[in-house]
Formats: structure tokens, sequence, C-alpha cells
């Protein structure tokens, strides 16, 4: 059996509209006249081409309503917290561990874009027994929306390394606001692109021999992805393709990410049915090695630190490094991955 599936960057050009490309070539040509500005750090001018990226990025994402970026759908007093926490995450300053803890912030937001802020009045009630024990045992009681329904039928997939701590935060979201305390399963699937190649002739490769996951809990079910970054799309697009020759249906697929370039979430949404891309911040443009543009750099090697070529770390290791506050926070979730990746050894 093959175990190497490739898809090519034409592949997915082809999903693209005439408009679609317009729309990009458009944003090509603002970000090149606003790279002027760079070696002088002409700050007015770079604000206001900003800006004007901004707007026209807004008016594009209006037109596909399966694209759903935090800073354009909510309401103005929340772009500020998006902004803050995408400027820590850009920023060369910012360290492993304050890297992690704006991850963490960024998804704990766009689970509430995805999940509750549109949702029903029906209420999901917690009873909390509280450390007070005099006179009585204390407890406390807490709403929540009633989101079961949305939740419980979901599987995380994992696109591995940079995307392996988003999904267990994701997976943590979901968790927390089930009623009954829903652990999702996980798909770990290796998926890599070929750096060497330019952003036209891209390709991915699936690593079917280093991938784990369970056909059968995948058919039918709400996918869920949480990969930092969405540059180009080929890596779903390539995990979601594979899947479906094999003859499993997702009900829907919703791909959350920090950062996505215009033309990813173009591409993921013209390619794939039913599929949902959420967004903390759109960046417009992609440069000739496809990576996002102004971007955040490797967000995997920021999360997870770099792997030597020698010697590079398996899933276990991993999470290993992660840490005991990692672990202790996401047990649930690692008992999860390590029953699917320990299961299929």
């Amino acid at each position: 059996m093959n175990d190497r599936v490739v898809l090519k960057a034409e592949d997915l050009d082809g999903y693209l509209t005439s408009e679609d490309q317009q729309d990009l070539l458009k944003l090509q040509s603002m970000y090149r006249k606003t790279m002027e500005s760079f070696p002088s750090l002409d700050k007015e001018a770079i604000i206001t081409s900003f800006d004007e990226m901004g707007h026209a990025m807004q008016e594009i994402c209006s037109r596909h309503p399966a694209i759903k970026v935090y800073s354009f759908v909510t309401e103005e007093g929340a772009h500020a917290e998006a902004s803050r926490v995408i400027s820590k995450l850009r920023d060369v300053k910012t360290d492993h561990a304050e890297f992690m803890y704006y991850s963490q912030r960024a998804y704990e937001m766009l689970f509430r874009l995805a999940y509750t802020d549109q949702h029903s009045d029906q209420k999901n009630h917690i009873i909390v027994k509280t450390p007070v024990n005099n006179p009585v045992q204390n407890y406390a009681v807490h709403k929540i929306p009633d989101i079961d329904y949305k939740i419980e039928n979901s599987v995380m997939c994992v696109m591995l390394r940079g995307a392996l701590l988003p999904s267990m935060i994701m997976s943590k979201e979901l968790q927390e606001y089930s009623s009954s305390d829903y652990v999702t399963p996980f798909a770990l699937f290796k998926i890599s692109r070929d750096d060497s190649k330019s952003e036209n002739d891209m390709q991915y490769i699936l690593n079917l021999r280093n991938s784990f996951f369970n056909l059968e809990e995948l058919d039918g079910k709400d996918w869920v992805f949480a990969d930092p970054m969405n540059a180009t799309g080929g890596s779903l697009v390539t995990v979601v393709k594979y899947l479906q020759n094999q003859g499993v249906k997702p009900k829907s697929i919703k791909f959350f990410n920090v950062i996505s370039a215009l033309k990813g979430s173009l591409r993921v949404t013209r390619a794939l049915d039913n599929c949902t891309c959420y967004t903390l911040w759109m960046d417009p443009v992609l440069n000739e090695k496809a990576y996002i543009m102004p971007g955040l750099g490797d967000a995997g090697d920021r999360l997870n630190g770099k792997d030597s070529q020698e010697m590079p770390r398996n899933i276990i290791q991993l999470i290993a490094d992660y840490g005991h506050n990692i672990t202790g926070l996401y047990r649930s979730q690692l008992r999860k991955i390590e029953q699917t990746v320990l299961g299929s050894i």
C-alpha cells in the first residue's frame, strides 16, 4: 500500500474562481505597495496601507459566508483584544511561554465565535462543590449556554506538530461546555509540505505510516481542525480529500486558525463542502515560499521548539516535552491521544 498521499498547489488553485483570482491580485498589488514603506519605516504610510488592506479583505470576506474572521464579524469592542493578542504572537520578542499563553487566549476567542456567540436561550446548569464546608458543604450554580447539539458529535483532527496543542485547547473548551463532560476522539495526521518548492509548485504530503486515526470514528461526525496558521489550505484539503476517498464523510468541517492568508481561506472553502473557516486575524498575501506575510514565523516551532532532522520527536515525546503544567491541564485530552496512538502500534 502506498503510504504517501501528495497534493500539488495547482490542484488547489483549480478551486478558485476568476473573481477569487482578481481579489488575490488586488491584495498582492496593495501589499507590494505597503512593503515599499518598510525600509524607511514610514509609520503613517504603513498604517494607511494596512487600513486599506483591512477594509479590502473585509469587503471580500463579506461575500464568503463560510469565512468568519473574528475582527470582521464581532462587535467593535472585541477588536482591540484580538489585535493585541495577534500583535503579541507576531512579535519577535515574544518567548515560548508567552507564545503558548497567547495561543490559548486566541483559541478561547475562536471557540466563542464558533459556538457560544450565537446560540439559543436554552441553558445548562453547572452545580459546583466549593471548598467552603462550614456550617454545611456549600455549592454554587452557574449557567452556561446549552450547546451540546453543536459539540457532542465532534472529532478533533490534528495535523501534527504545530496543531497538537491548539487541538488540545479546543478539545478542552468543547469538554468544558458539554453537560456530559464530552472528550472528543482524536485523529492524528502526519502532514507536511515540501518547503524546497515555491508557492506556485508547492506539494503537500500525507504520511499514512505515521498517522493514527479510526475511520469509523470519523464517518458522519463534525470534524474540527485547529491549526495556528492557514497559509495555502493544502494540508487540510489533502487530509479531507484522502478521508473522503476512503469512503468516510463529515457532517461538517470547522477549521480554526489564529492567522489565515486570504488565499488559504478561499481555497479551503471552495474545495470542501460544508466547511467553515474561523480565523482570529487575516493576512493579505503569501510570499513565493508560501509563507504568510506579514505572518508570525513558524508557529509550530514557536509552540513546540525545533526538532533536529536527525532525531525528530514522535507524538509521545512531543507531549512529554510540554511538561507537567500542560499535561496536567489537558489530561483527559492526552489520555485520548495516547489511546489513539498506542492502540495503533
